[in-house]
């Protein structure tokens, strides 16, 4: 496969060519795409929730087919080993020495399907390689590739044999995300694309239209996004506002706060500026930080939720003037 010239596209313009090539398989879901996408070059790691056939796992394969990169996949279950994931050490009887034999997690784009399901232990296993984007095993530490996102899925319908992610996995995603249903529009759409073609089909039919190494650029290239004095101060009360909030047992963490401004500096570089709004903050706020939070016990029982409270504090923290 062959990737075209991209040395005059810019940063919008190359994140827009994904976007698009992901669009001719996943119909009426571009924020999902868009949102996706900006993990993807932000650096960061995604969690699908959803229902069952919502397109959560064509998400992932349409992403990676449209790079020149890999993809990993990993099915969990609960018999799911952290070896399964990571890799492991083989004896090598030819070479009399130890071989290290590497996992899902060693590809540009790795698929956790339904994260859930496996142990805590096994979870546990993509703490390291999502944190610091490498894996130590048997005392040897492995560097992953770059660019490296995972995309982990999960069904919040079916609990039964189930283990919820903790607090500490959780903070490491950058976003989570909802596919939801498509608008009747697209769904007559989707019926009528694969009346001649399977989704198997369609994926496989897909070119990259990016290469890593342009991705990457553009991951180094977000530490040029301004970020105004103003909206440091606007985020960081944002910040405050969560920790002190009744409702919450938890608030933003700073890592929380670091990521909400890196993908804001994403969205900024995709739509072509060169510098964060506010608007910027308010669009992105709960997809990265609603996951993160706790709602206290005396909360869940009146039927608060994490993002009602986001909305609240985001409703109510004013943003200060420039240049203060």
């Amino acid at each position: 496969m062959t990737m075209p010239e991209t040395q005059s596209r810019t940063f919008a313009d190359l994140f827009g060519a994904l976007c698009s090539n992901v669009a001719q398989v996943i119909r009426g879901k571009n924020e999902a795409i868009r949102l996706t996408t900006l993990g993807l070059v932000s650096q960061g790691h995604i969690l699908v929730e959803d229902a069952p056939g919502v397109g959560k796992t064509s998400l992932a394969r349409a992403l990676a087919a449209s790079l020149d990169g890999t993809l990993g996949r990993v099915q969990f279950t609960p018999d799911l080993l952290p070896a399964d994931v990571v890799g492991t050490s083989v004896w090598n009887r030819e070479t009399g020495a130890f071989e290290f034999r590497p996992g899902a997690v060693f590809n540009h784009i790795v698929l956790a399907d339904e994260i859930n399901r496996a142990s805590p232990k096994t979870q546990s296993a993509l703490l390291e390689a999502m944190a610091e984007r490498q894996v130590t095993v048997d005392g040897t530490t492995h560097p992953l590739a770059e660019p490296f996102l995972v995309i982990a899925t999960q069904n919040p319908i079916e609990h039964e044999g189930t283990y919820p992610l903790p607090e500490s996995q959780l903070d490491r995603f950058l976003m989570r995300i909802s596919m939801g249903y498509p608008d009747r529009s697209s769904e007559l759409d989707i019926l009528a694309s694969h009346g001649a073609t399977t989704s198997a089909q369609q994926l496989d039919a897909l070119q990259p239209v990016v290469a890593v190494t342009d991705v990457a650029a553009m991951s180094r290239s977000l530490g040029s996004v301004h970020v105004d004095p103003s909206l440091h101060n606007y985020l960081v009360d944002l910040a405050t506002a969560t920790r002190r909030h009744p409702s919450l047992a938890l608030g933003m963490s700073p890592r929380a706060l670091l990521s909400l401004q890196r993908v804001c500096q994403a969205q900024a570089a995709s739509l072509g500026r060169a510098y964060v709004t506010a608007d910027d903050i308010k669009q992105l706020t709960t997809h990265v930080v609603a996951h993160r939070l706790i709602v206290s016990p005396e909360a869940l029982l009146q039927g608060v939720e994490a993002g009602s409270v986001l909305q609240e504090i985001l409703a109510r923290v004013p943003i200060p003037p420039a240049g203060q």
